[in-house]
């Protein structure tokens, strides 16, 4: 049967990526404590398509992802599963970017109730050659209260929720738990959130948040202080963007480290 992708081309172009997005496949995230969080992943993945070379051939992206499926998946995995890329296509370049959702068990702050609170994560890898560049990605929903507000009324202040979105680097072998970043995170806002409150909870999260009130800029640059502070850590961005109450727009600020 004709291979028409593997045809030469002789336009002359490299490509810089090919390959494919939005597929979902079952994937295991390694927990801290040594455990397997069972979570559905959603893949893009890419390579470089060197200029003589007219096509790819994407199923074989869909083999290499599928083989990986029911292995636990960590800055290790992403990496050899790159490498794999490269060698299937005979590549100079790969990238790999796997999203999810990982739960957390977060407590009631009056009550104790247990329940559990979704975070947007991905794990986001690059090699080129055997140069590989590993990202941590994470968005935490956290509370803030408008410290203008709280200064010029009367009565109250407005309050809302807001994103924190974390990417960092570590040095090479450094993990960052997930278990770790998160609450680091979340401790930065005027309140952290929680999706179950009873009205004694409900009391401890807005007062909590009227006595710690933050704008997205304060937010952003106890970030940078913080993460500054976590060992291992060589590079990192923040953003935080607000979904104001009172206003039909988002606020945010953005920072990352030098």
């Amino acid at each position: 049967m004709k291979d028409v992708a593997s045809e030469v081309d002789n336009r002359g172009i490299t490509i810089d990526r090919v390959g494919v997005r939005d597929i979902h496949l079952p994937v295991m995230i390694r927990e801290k404590e040594g455990g397997m969080a069972r979570v559905v992943g959603c893949f893009d993945a890419s390579v470089e398509l060197p200029y003589h070379y007219r096509g790819t051939h994407m199923s074989r992206f869909v083999e290499v992802l599928s083989a990986w499926s029911k292995r636990a998946v960590s800055m290790v995995e992403i990496g050899a599963m790159l490498r794999q890329m490269q060698e299937t296509f005979d590549a100079g370049a790969s990238r790999l970017e796997l999203t999810f959702k990982y739960f957390l068990t977060k407590y009631a702050p009056a009550t104790g109730i247990e329940c559990q609170l979704d975070y947007d994560c991905s794990f986001e890898g690059e090699m080129r050659g055997d140069e590989y560049q590993f990202t941590l990605s994470v968005v935490v929903p956290i509370l803030t209260l408008c410290p203008c507000s709280k200064e010029i009324s009367d009565r109250g202040a407005h309050s809302q929720r807001a994103n924190l979105r974390v990417r960092l680097r570590a040095e090479p072998g450094v993990i960052i738990w997930l278990e770790d970043l998160v609450p680091l995170l979340e401790a930065q806002g005027s309140y952290e959130l929680f999706p179950m409150l009873k009205r004694a909870d409900e009391k401890v999260v807005t007062e909590g948040a009227y006595d710690n009130p933050k704008f997205v800029e304060d937010v952003v640059r106890d970030t940078v202080l913080a993460l500054g502070k976590v060992d291992g850590v060589t590079w990192f961005s923040v953003e935080c963007q607000s979904l104001e109450s009172i206003h039909n727009h988002i606020a945010y600020a953005y920072a990352e480290s030098n």
